[in-house]
Parts: structure tokens; sequence; C-alpha cells
């Protein structure tokens, strides 16, 4: 899956709390959306929308941001398809999406969560869909 279709699927089923999402699928998706955040930081600091700085301090580089406009409806819009891909994710490896919750334990809840979203997916059907590996490999198409 390449990042395009990545986002595709997740945008295209940002209400989705059922079925499963690759690894490939959540990575990209997160890799997208780091992106975006970065640019719109940027932008937001340059036109002077939002509070923060970036350069270097003590020889290495240093970011201190608060969000602007931008940025609170990039995380807004962002919030409900961020959820249900970590949903699926969570699926794929014939979890519960309630784990997701795990995040309210400081510090060992998102090490756990990390964890979860890097192990590979359950081989075959589980009891929260068909492998999405194998639908693509047979040309279905994720619903």
């Amino acid at each position: 899956m390449t990042m395009m279709q990545a986002v595709q699927s997740v945008y295209r089923n940002y209400l989705t709390f059922s079925g499963r999402a690759a690894r490939s699928e959540y990575w990209w998706f997160f890799l997208f959306s780091t992106i975006v955040s970065i640019v719109i930081a940027v932008i937001e600091t340059r036109l002077g929308l939002g509070q923060g700085t970036f350069g270097t301090v003590d020889g290495g580089f240093s970011a201190n941001y608060d969000g602007g406009i931008l940025s609170g409806i990039w995380a807004l819009g962002n919030f409900l398809p961020s959820l249900a891909v970590g949903v699926r994710r969570l699926h794929d490896t014939d979890r519960s999406g309630w784990w997701l919750l795990i995040l309210l334990v400081p510090l060992i809840g998102w090490i756990v969560l990390l964890v979860f979203f890097c192990s590979r997916g359950t081989s075959g059907p589980n009891r929260f869909g068909r492998d999405p590996l194998r639908a693509a490999d047979a040309g279905e198409v994720f619903s």
C-alpha cells in the first residue's frame, strides 16, 4: 500500500471502527499526518498565527510551538479518522479497540500501544474480519 492509498483509505473509512487496517495503512497515514502538522506549524509561525519558535539551542535543534487556528482545525478534522484507523490497527492484531485507553496510563501506555501498532497482524481472518493483506492480494476492496 502506498502513502496515497493509505490516506485515501483512512479518509474513506473515517467513521469505520470495524474491520482491520494493515501496518502500512496505519503508519503511512501517521507519517502523512505528521508531515502536514509540521508544515502547518511552520506556516502558522511564519504568518504569526501561532506562538512558536524553531531554531537551534546549545548546538541542537529546538521546537516550541503552541498551535494556531489552522493547527486546531487540522487536529479536529483528523481526530475521528486517526481514532478509527487506530482501532482497526488493533483489530488487525486481534485486540479490541478499547486498548486505546491504555494511553491514559502515563509513559507505559504509549509504549505498549506502540508495540501493538508495530506488531504483525494475525494471518488470515480473525474475529474482526478478513486479513487486509490477503484481501489486497486477492483484488478485494477494503470495506
